[in-house]
Parts: C-alpha cells; sequence; structure tokens
C-alpha cells in the first residue's frame, strides 16, 4: 500500500479574532473591574488608574508595542518600581516568576495561533499582579487573554487575582495540548508511510517535526519549573483553590513535555530508520555490481588474452574454435554460480 507523503502544514490550527490587533489611540486594550462573582465590568479612561490605585479590583490590559505604555506605566502605576516596569517592557523575554512585595511579576508564553504564525513562535504575556490589581501587557494576542475577557464579560470569570493567574495558566496549557498531539499525529503518518515499505521520504519533513519540537519545548519547559516554584514558594496571592489549579496545570504542562519528548525521540528514530535503509539500498546495490564484476572478471581475462594479434592463438586455425570457446565460458560462468552459492555469496 502506497501513501503521498505526509504533510506538516498547520492549516488545521484556526485562528479566531483576538483582542489587542488593531492600534488603541491609548495603550489599554480593555479594562475590567473584578467584581467577585465571575463579573466584569469595564472600565476606561480616568478611572483605570483610580481602580488601579484603590482597594478594589482590577485588570487593565495594555498594548506592549503602543508608543505611550512605557510613559503610562511611569505615570499612573508609579507605585510598581523600575525593575518591575522594565521586565514589562522587555524586547525579548522568558517564562519567570519573581515576587514582589505582596504581589508577582509573572512572564508567561502561549503557543502562536495567529493567522498565518507558527505555533513554535510563542507569544509573551507580562503581568503584575497582586490582591488588588493585575496589570498585564502583550506584544501579540494570545487566545487565552481572549478567553478571560470573554469570560468576565458573560459573568463567569475569574473572582479574584489568584482565579486569574491560575485560569489564565490552564489556558494558555491547554491550547499547547493539541499542538503537540498535531505533531505526533504527523509523526504516526510518517511512522504508516516508512513500515509501508515507502521508497522515498523527505527527511527535511522529519527534521522539521523536530525543529518545532525543540522550539516549544524551548519555552515549554521553563513554565514547568515556573509552575513548580510557585507551587513551593506558595505565594499568599494564591488561595487554595489556586494551588489545586497550579496541580492541574503542573500535570498539564508536564503531558505536554512528555509529548514532545516522544516527537523528538521518534523523528530520532525515523531518521535513523531511513538512513538505514539508504545504506542498506546501497549496499545492496554494491554487493550485486560487485558480484557481476566478479564474474565477468575472469571472462574479460579470457577474451582479452585470446583477441591479442599473435601468432599462436589456440584454435586460431579451427573453424569450430569460437563456438568451442564460448562453451568454455559459459561453463565457467556456471562453476562461478556454484562457487558462490556454496560460499553464500548470494
Amino acid at each position: 500500500m502506497s501513501h503521498a507523503p505526509p504533510s506538516t502544514s498547520n492549516a488545521s490550527l484556526s485562528s479566531a479574532p483576538s483582542v489587542g490587533d488593531a492600534m488603541h489611540e491609548t495603550p489599554i486594550i480593555f479594562a475590567f473591574e473584578i467584581m467577585g462573582d465571575g463579573a466584569g465590568r469595564d472600565i476606561f479612561g480616568p478611572e483605570v488608574s483610580r481602580l488601579l490605585a484603590d482597594d478594589r479590583l482590577a485588570w487593565a490590559h495594555l498594548d506592549a508595542n503602543h508608543a505611550d505604555t512605557a510613559a503610562w506605566l511611569a505615570s499612573e502605576i508609579s507605585y510598581l518600581d523600575d525593575i518591575v516596569i522594565e521586565a514589562l517592557l522587555a524586547e525579548e523575554t522568558r517564562p519567570r516568576f519573581v515576587p514582589v512585595n505582596d504581589g508577582v511579576l509573572l512572564i508567561l508564553r502561549g503557543v502562536n495561533l495567529n493567522a498565518n504564525a507558527d505555533p513554535e513562535d510563542m507569544v509573551s504575556i507580562r503581568m503584575f499582579v497582586d490582591s488588588r490589581r493585575v496589570v498585564s501587557l502583550q506584544k501579540r494576542s494570545l487566545r487565552a487573554v481572549a478567553d478571560i475577557q470573554s469570560k468576565l464579560t458573560k459573568g463567569s470569570g475569574p473572582k479574584n487575582s489568584s482565579d486569574l493567574i491560575t485560569q489564565l495558566m490552564g489556558l494558555l496549557f491547554a491550547r499547547m495540548a493539541p499542538v503537540a498531539a498535531d505533531l505526533s499525529d504527523v509523526m504516526d503518518t510518517i511512522e504508516e508511510y516508512i513500515l509501508d515499505g515507502a521508497d522515498s521520504l523527505d527527511r527535511e519533513q522529519v527534521l522539521g517535526i523536530r525543529k518545532k519540537a525543540i522550539a516549544l519545548k524551548r519555552y515549554i519547559h521553563p513554565q514547568r519549573d515556573l509552575v513548580i516554584q510557585m507551587m513551593e514558594s506558595k505565594p499568599a496571592l494564591i488561595d487554595e483553590i489556586g494551588y489545586r489549579r497550579l496541580i492541574e496545570a503542573h500535570d498539564s504542562i508536564s503531558r505536554v513535555i512528555d509529548e514532545l519528548d516522544a516527537v523528538r525521540e521518534r523523528a530520532h528514530i525515523i531518521n535513523d530508520e531511513v538512513t538505514n535503509q539508504l545504506t542498506e539500498r546501497l549496499n545492496k546495490n554494491m554487493y550485486a555490481l560487485s558480484v557481476i564484476a566478479a564474474i565477468f572478471l575472469p571472462l574479460g581475462f579470457l577474451t582479452g588474452l585470446l583477441g591479442i594479434n599473435l601468432a599462436g592463438i589456440p584454435g586460431a586455425e579451427n573453424p569450430a574454435a569460437f563456438a568451442i570457446f564460448c562453451a568454455m565460458l559459459v561453463t565457467l560462468v556456471i562453476a562461478q554460480i556454484l562457487l558462490f552459492r556454496k560460499l553464500k555469496w548470494f
């Protein structure tokens, strides 16, 4: 049975409209007062700064690419120290968890499910969270953020800061699982293609899958370490329900990492198998050529020897000499074949 070579296209990863795609007049993409019952009230303008400063829980989500974001942070939430602001605005980030006073600085990454993007080109979200305020920034849109925004609008969102952090982490990690599963499915198809006796395979395709798995794990693995760090430090911000959600998040991201490791190992094994098949095919061809050369070597010697134009060639005056010589050559070939079979050369 033959198959067409499998494809690694990401077309199956459809993308949905997300927040923050258009440039806003202000750095704020959206802001909510989190009411404590799962609902969120949209807030705008000066009310954002006022709620971020008082005892009511508010969430402001900003566009890190906006020209006024740094100035807004410096003027509106001056209680954040320079180190936190620099981390929120950094061009290059990696997953981080840093306790800051009674809050935490969090930098997380999610798979890139935007249109015409590669999932392994992961998107970061930078957050400062304490019991009374959440300030988050993004350079590119994340569906998990849009999900939390939608939940707050519908009244089924986070009730406090702990809920917001752990729900966001759960949504980020949940979207990683299908991407890893897609890579695993492609590997299944390639393995079936190999086992069905395919005579050719694009090795660049296998290498591409392995590169994707490596790129994903590069940013996913540190996030498992981040979750472990949060579980061990037990910040006061995280309540009992949030702690249980962290356990689930750790289990979820661990499964993703295990699957990515399996994809990498399978890609390595398949690459070795393809190499072995090519080597075996080459060895068989070389073996066949060697046997043919061994058979024709004495024939070539004899014909060359009798083809010289010198006196004394045996049978030169005998009309039947050519037929006799051909019969001798056939007999020699048969004798060689029998000898090779006895020696188990073929």
